[in-house]
């Protein structure tokens, strides 16, 4: 278990790589099972590293990946590398940089699938949640790759209403993976937001969610409708950073 600064950052199973704790962690990996046929290669960018438990999970689930990873944090990357060794073979390049600096040096249509897990602290940068960054991500994308991101908010939500909408504002098709406790508002927690222009595979994360250990909800449709409601799309002069989670949620 990786903690930066008390708060919870990767969980790692160096026998099984295919092993993911977190359950957010989880929901993203069932976008990335779903992004392609079982086994098929990815050209996968990762904007947060971490431990880098999905360029491992990836590595092991779809062999031959090609996989970039944007982490700011160098020392943290160094100290992974040395106690969290990467398996032989992974094709994972890992550049020290901001996550937009590094989503922006991205060549035009070269991923199939960009992930977006940043925190700086226990929130996410105000400059990571924009429309403009989001259309960095869309620009990065093939067409009909797919763009994931953890979103950390509570009640009453509107952190996460205007991630919606502004994801709306890029994507043709977006939803919401959640547990349905976070999305009634009852506690704070991370949810998945997960973009395309392409249908996505609604009815595959469906199942796969609902065989979760915490089964997650999936929103889409006109149940996002209602979720995202009057929100409006977050631009660069009015981005603001993700909430400070409530003191000892880490410690339930």
């Amino acid at each position: 278990m990786l903690l930066v600064n008390g708060t919870p950052q990767s969980h790692v199973d160096l026998d099984d790589p295919t092993h993911l704790e977190f359950e957010y962690v989880r929901r993203v990996g069932h976008v990335l099972d779903l992004a392609a046929p079982p086994g098929a290669p990815l050209d996968v960018a990762h904007l947060g590293g971490g431990a880098l438990t999905l360029p491992r999970y990836v590595a092991a689930t779809r062999p031959g990946s090609r996989q970039r990873v944007v982490e700011i944090d160098q020392p943290l990357t160094d100290l992974v590398r040395e106690h969290l060794p990467l398996p032989r073979g992974a094709r994972i390049r890992v550049r020290a940089d901001d996550a937009r600096v590094g989503l922006t040096a991205l060549h035009t249509a070269s991923s199939d699938v960009v992930i977006c897990d940043v925190f700086a602290g226990a929130r996410t940068p105000a400059h990571l949640t924009s429309a403009q960054f989001a259309a960095a991500a869309h620009r990065a994308l093939r067409p009909g790759g797919v763009y994931a991101a953890n979103v950390a908010d509570g009640p009453p939500l509107r952190f996460a209403r205007a991630q919606v909408a502004t994801l709306r504002s890029v994507f043709r098709h977006v939803c919401l993976l959640a547990e349905p406790g976070i999305l009634r508002g009852r506690r704070f927690g991370n949810l998945v937001a997960v973009a395309s222009d392409a249908e996505l595979p609604i009815e595959g994360y469906v199942r796969r969610c609902a065989r979760d250990p915490m089964p997650a909800r999936v929103v889409h449709g006109e149940d996002l409708d209602r979720f995202a409601g009057t929100a409006r799309p977050v631009q660069d002069a009015d981005a603001v950073d993700s909430p400070e989670p409530p003191d000892g949620v880490f410690n339930r």
